[in-house]
């Protein structure tokens, strides 16, 4: 049931472009129009890399977040998904799953044009990429919680930045610490670690806590 949930968002989301494209051009700008705003100096284009890659990268993720419920609550297939003999929790999981492929994996491919437009050395470029790998999911997991709970509002999205923004502060906190560390030639064990952790954790509870919200939110 994962893989089919999986090939099924993806297949739409292949079909209507927008939802690849969206994302990925928001993170572009932004990390395009920051060396543009402040100057192209290296040192402070490096200074300010970690903060400018991973709030363009939540922001991003943002804009994604709220069809990852909304399409089948509106057509009427996510009381379908409820009755389902599978478990929700699988389900949910092959659409946070297809989320991060549509959204996180498209930033990490990215990683070096960002690297290379923010003065980055190699580095502090594999700090970037190691901790989009490991946050961009937690990120993803997160916002399904938010989703699940504002699927049924009509203007669920500012409530949805609301509830996710919060929660991703600490994966924002030690994303940045990370690349800083890795700028300074410091070691990042300890952050990526961290950032590990957060995975494991969302990856574990998310998908339960997400099932019950949308009980919550169709009933």
């Amino acid at each position: 049931m994962f893989w089919r949930v999986l090939k099924r968002e993806l297949r739409i989301a292949f079909r209507s472009g927008s939802e690849i494209i969206n994302p990925l051009w928001f993170f572009l700008i932004v990390i395009t129009l920051f060396p543009l705003g402040v100057g192209p100096e290296p040192a402070l284009l490096a200074r300010i890399a970690p903060g400018v890659v991973w709030v363009a990268a939540l922001l991003s993720s943002l804009l994604a977040l709220e069809r990852l419920f909304r399409d089948d609550f509106l057509d009427g297939s996510l009381e379908q998904l409820l009755l389902l003999p599978t478990p929700l929790p699988l389900t949910v999981l092959g659409k946070v799953g297809a989320h991060w492929v549509i959204t996180g994996l498209p930033l990490l491919l990215l990683s070096p044009l960002a690297a290379l437009l923010l003065s980055l050395d190699f580095n502090s470029w594999r700090a970037v990429a190691l901790t989009l790998l490991l946050g961009t999911p937690t990120l993803s997991f997160l916002g399904a919680i938010g989703v699940g709970l504002t699927v049924g509002l009509r203007r669920g999205g500012v409530l949805l930045s609301l509830l996710v923004l919060p929660l991703a502060v600490p994966v924002l906190i030690f994303a940045s610490a990370a690349i800083e560390a890795a700028g300074q030639g410091l070691p990042i064990d300890g952050y990526l670690a961290i950032l590990g952790a957060m995975l494991a954790g969302s990856a574990t509870l998310a998908p339960f806590a997400t099932a019950a919200a949308l009980r919550v939110s169709v009933h």
